[in-house]
């Protein structure tokens, strides 16, 4: 029966069928709702890391690191995973980046003036707390528990040594309080990847410098784990030594960036500390700042003018103490930057500009004993007892016996040696090892394209020393002594010119000055120069040396006052002839010439 008389049934039918269609509508929208709340529920679940299902005590293998990055990169617009080139265990080395506004275009990344904050996991993977705090950073920031600011960029390298990673046991760092099982320090050759930013001897390395130059970083973050004294603090940090990064950028990290990040980690339960450059007794009385050569991380970012840091996390501290620190201290970068980007990118664009002005440059620094910071250190107190090894004394903590002291930080370092800015360098194309490593650093190198003759400064590797044992795969130089003349040479066509006027002059200073401490000298790529190659045959030279001090009487005079002098020389007939050999034009001239020539500004 209608309820309206004049109503008709059809209109009844309408309405009726209006409501059931209204009703599907609301239905299908609740259950959309509910199957919603399932899957972001479920989703988060599938997101949960090893580290989190093993209670903060397991951290992932290096397959399921990169199973992870590539699901949660299938699942989030606002994570990018690239590969970006070869690494010596024959995998991929990746690069993640967050980015909320999706912007993965470096180039509009700059063009937005975003700061690029770099991240390095793994480079000992013994030392995992960085891979796990990594990614429950990306994951917390993708699925709103973080707020990463739009003016901000994340790039993370999940896992650097994958050699390292994939060799995995409960046996290494058997000092360090977690996780279960470990990888091992070493790479796939067995090289400490921290030693090879510039010597390059991995595959890792060369991807690492694509990496570094793709983004150009402005801050680059290491995460490791410390060994050293027992303390109380959870993490410590390592940062570019503020002397050698130099000028108004060593002014803002001494002064700013550094001292602000102490409060931002305490407001996070975390009471950090420079990193305890201290292995032995007495650490009350303090500790000199570790020198960061171009070898390792941070040093290397200094070349580039990058601010760097090397957080390291206390290897006696429970394993989720760790990974809570390392991810507290990547935010902290984070918020500091958030609030600092502008004046960041000023200081690296001015010093660069500064550095094209500059006339030389320090490649030797000394720790300086006079200068100190006063610092807050939460310590353990250390006594000896009798060991139960060897019956003699051995150093303990007593954990039951913390202190805190004010304790000295000597964090200033002096250059005792410079080297004036050539305008240019030349590189005979021989030398093709240094010529790859230069170009994987984006050093702009011009071919000369004829042959030519050029009046450059020659260096003469007078004395030097190596190492007697290997280091890294090589016997290092120090201790280089040097002549230094001008004379015209011939250059051949394709030879290198290399101008100062470019955005790597540091990098070549630091590798082209034999004197440097991590140079390209000073790692091996040029000792072929200090082997003589060519001889002579006494009974034939014979002849031919008593005709050139015929034609040459005060080589003549030199000979006969130096045997004069010295009795020994005057008896010995073969050292005279090579004396004579080695004074003439007849001595091969590459001999100890050290291959890369200046042109004077």
């Amino acid at each position: 029966m209608c309820s309206n008389v004049n109503e008709t049934p059809a209109t009844h039918l309408r309405r009726d069928e209006q409501k059931r269609q209204g009703l599907i509508s609301l239905m299908r929208t609740l259950f959309a709702f509910l199957f919603l709340l399932f899957s972001l529920s479920s989703f988060s679940q599938s997101f949960l890391t090893r580290f989190e299902k093993s209670g903060g005590t397991e951290s992932p293998s290096y397959a399921e690191i990169i199973h992870w990055w590539k699901t949660i990169d299938a699942a989030y617009p606002a994570i990018k995973m690239m590969e970006m080139g070869p690494t010596d265990a024959g995998f991929p080395l990746h690069l993640i980046l967050v980015s909320t506004d999706r912007t993965f275009d470096i180039k509009a990344i700059k063009a937005k003036k975003k700061n690029v904050i770099f991240i390095n996991n793994g480079i000992h993977p013994g030392e995992p707390d960085g891979i796990d705090a990594s990614m429950l950073l990306a994951r917390d920031i993708v699925q709103g528990r973080y707020t990463l600011p739009s003016n901000i960029v994340l790039a993370f390298i999940p896992v650097y040594n994958i050699g390292g990673a994939l060799n995995r046991s409960k046996n290494y760092r058997i000092d360090q309080n977690g996780p279960v099982e470990k990888g091992f320090r070493g790479n796939a050759q067995n090289l400490d990847l921290n030693r090879d930013f510039i010597k390059m001897d991995s595959k890792n390395a060369f991807s690492f410098a694509k990496i570094f130059h793709f983004l150009d970083p402005d801050i680059f973050i290491d995460n490791h784990v410390s060994n050293g004294a027992d303390y109380q603090h959870v993490m410590t940090l390592l940062v570019s030594q503020h002397n050698k990064l130099g000028g108004a950028m060593g002014e803002f990290m001494h002064q700013t960036f550094e001292p602000a990040l102490y409060p931002l980690m305490k407001t996070k339960g975390f009471d950090l500390i420079p990193y305890v450059n201290h292995f032995g007794e007495a650490v009350d009385k303090g500790w000199p700042e570790f020198f960061d050569s171009p070898r390792y991380g941070s040093g290397y970012g200094t070349l580039w003018n990058t601010f760097s840091f090397v957080p390291e996390t206390h290897m006696l501290k429970p394993y989720n103490q760790r990974v809570a620190a390392t991810k507290a201290l990547m935010e902290s970068f984070i918020e500091f930057t958030t609030k600092h980007g502008p004046e960041i990118t000023r200081l690296r664009e001015e010093t660069l500009r500064q550095q094209q002005r500059q006339d030389s440059f320090p490649i030797a620094w000394k720790w300086d004993r006079t200068q100190s910071t006063q610092i807050t250190f939460k310590g353990f107190e250390a006594g000896t007892r009798k060991s139960d090894v060897s019956g003699l004394e051995r150093l303990y903590y007593d954990r039951n016996k913390p202190y805190e002291k004010q304790i000295p930080f000597y964090n200033t370092y002096v250059d005792t040696f410079s080297v004036s800015k050539p305008k240019a360098y030349l590189l005979p194309q021989g030398w093709w090892k240094v010529i790859e490593r230069l170009k994987a650093n984006n050093i702009v190198l011009q071919p000369l394209k004829k042959d030519t003759i050029l009046e450059v400064e020659v260096y003469q590797i007078d004395d030097y020393k190596s190492t007697a044992r290997p280091y890294e795969g090589h016997h290092p130089n120090s201790g280089v002594q040097l002549s230094v003349t001008k004379q015209k040479l011939a250059f051949r066509k394709g030879d290198f010119y290399i101008s100062t006027a470019q955005k790597g002059i540091r990098f070549l200073i630091e590798t082209l000055e034999p004197q440097a401490g991590d140079s390209y000298f000073a790692w091996n790529f040029f000792d072929p120069i200090l082997g003589q190659k060519e001889g002579f045959s006494d009974y034939v030279f014979e002849e031919t040396a008593a005709a050139y001090l015929t034609a040459h009487p005060e080589l003549r005079k030199k000979l006969a006052d130096r045997a004069a002098k010295d009795s020994t020389f005057g008896k010995n007939a073969a050292a005279q002839l090579d004396y004579v050999y080695r004074q003439s034009p007849f001595f091969e001239p590459a001999y100890n010439r050290y291959p890369v020539y200046r042109i004077s500004r």
